[in-house]
């Protein structure tokens, strides 16, 4: 049998320090000259970004409800491929997922996908013993799971984590590999406004650093890394040929150009998403509009993805030579998708809660106000309206809605929705397609792998924009 090495850093709950073992145990394992593979259980961007920071490779995204479980595993496999090992970050707590009743969507479906080991960090302050029938039940909701070993977060001292490594490994049968202590003061860095620029900078250098010392202190690395031995995850023939990362057939003879805003503003993108658009004939062109980098010349469609341009709105809105050459191309007909913080770009404004506003391209007609409390946060089943050149009526996607604004469109605005969506408050619409149909935007964030025809419909657009 193939074996590799692969770990997966789940939690009891939110909230519990995996984000932190996870950071810290990268960094320890790059000191022992490991080259280690990040990957992120779920739909989030934030922590993929400090994964990539650490290891220096593109942290991916594995997440078995946007996804078939087929492209889980091809998704792992392409990346992992020449790492010596794979840490992956649970979402949630370990069972949490989309449903309440079953494993889908959680870290435990991963886990078992992939036939992964997975380490439980749990919160031991204020318990001892109560700590073991934690792990226990974590243990035995789903048999088939492989949890290998425990990490205490926030004891007391080094007297409380031996109370609870005893505890635990005598009614648990696993080892307790380590901990951190509660006066350890780790904080993580602002996980939105600036995390970026300041990763691309290296200020966060000193953080890594510290979590690196901190973990090799007191964590045992090299058992970890005995512990992550376990079977290579191997696709079936049937699965390597219907591969959705495959070079498709269709591919026009000369790659299009898509421009693709990549910066401080806007940086949520899943790399299997530009590498769809690579493997059906797309050339992916990266630009700054923070910067004041316009539009490339000689593009033939525009992807502008989400981040966070309300924190930015002052200077994205200064920028007129930027907006206008972005304007001027989508009422030209450029083959465009706008997500979340795209969407809100093309709006007439950005409002923050202390009525500050902001002029932004005015394509779309109405603005978007931010608030304090969550607008919208979960998975999309997502459909196709009429006019939207990515996805018909009868196709279907998978993705993510998450943000703190609301869109308001004029009162005498005429408003074609470009999406059908379903969550678990119900079906809504939402988005916007412009008067040619060049332009589809929304909220909502899909991941390509869901529904890779889409993609191959945009190069198509993007070829018959290039004709005209």
């Amino acid at each position: 049998m193939d074996v590799s090495r692969k770990i997966v850093i789940a939690g009891t709950g939110s909230g519990v320090g995996k984000t932190t073992m996870t950071i810290g145990l990268m960094a320890a394992l790059q000191r022992f000259g490991r080259k280690v593979q990040g990957f992120k259980c779920g739909p989030d961007y934030i922590d993929p970004t400090y994964h990539t920071a650490v290891t220096g490779r593109v942290s991916r995204n594995l997440d078995s409800y946007m996804l078939s479980h087929d492209t889980v595993k091809d998704i792992y496999t392409r990346a992992s491929r020449d790492a010596d090992i794979s840490v992956i970050e649970g979402v949630m707590g370990f069972y949490d997922g989309k449903n309440p009743k079953t494993n889908e969507g959680s870290t435990a479906e991963i886990s078992l996908l992939l036939e992964a080991p997975v380490l439980l960090v749990v919160n031991c302050q204020s318990m001892a013993r109560s700590a073991a029938a934690i792990v226990r039940g974590f243990q035995v909701l789903e048999p088939n799971v492989n949890i290998v070993g425990v990490i205490a977060n926030k004891v007391g001292s080094e007297g409380h984590y031996k109370l609870v490594r005893e505890a635990i490994e005598q009614e648990c049968n696993i080892p307790v590999v380590g901990y951190m202590k509660r006066e350890d003061h780790i904080e993580m860095p602002e996980r939105h406004l600036g995390l970026v620029p300041s990763i691309e900078r290296g200020e966060l250098q000193p953080f890594f650093d510290k979590l690196a010392d901190l973990t090799s202190a007191t964590v045992d690395v090299e058992r970890i890394w005995e512990l992550a031995q376990s079977p290579a995850v191997t696709l079936t023939s049937n699965a390597e040929a219907n591969s959705v990362f495959r070079s498709r057939a269709s591919r026009p003879e000369a790659p299009v150009r898509v421009a693709v805003a990549k910066d401080a503003a806007f940086n949520f993108y899943y790399q299997e998403n530009f590498e769809l658009l690579e493997a059906c004939g797309a050339e992916c062109v990266f630009f700054s509009p923070l910067a004041g980098e316009t539009l490339p010349e000689g593009v033939q469609g525009l992807y502008l993805g989400g981040g966070f341009p309300e924190e930015f709105a002052e200077v994205l809105s200064a920028n007129e030579t930027v907006k206008q050459s972005i304007r001027q191309a989508i009422e030209q007909g450029l083959p465009t998708l706008a997500e979340c913080g795209g969407f809100m770009y093309l709006t007439e404004s950005i409002e923050h809660t202390d009525g500050r506003k902001h002029a932004m391209l005015g394509l779309i007609p109405g603005s978007v106000k931010m608030q304090k409390k969550l607008a919208a946060l979960g998975y999309r089943d997502i459909t196709g309206m009429e006019g939207n050149f990515l996805l018909g009526s009868s196709d279907r996607a998978k993705g993510h809605e998450f943000h703190y604004s609301t869109f308001q469109p004029n009162q005498d605005a005429v408003i074609q929705s470009a999406y059908e969506t379903k969550g678990m408050r119900g079906m809504k619409q939402e988005g916007y397609i412009n008067e040619n149909a060049s332009l589809v935007a929304g909220y909502t964030h899909i991941h390509f792998a869901s529904a890779p025809e889409l993609v191959e419909r945009w190069v198509e657009q993007c070829v018959s924009f290039q004709k005209k």
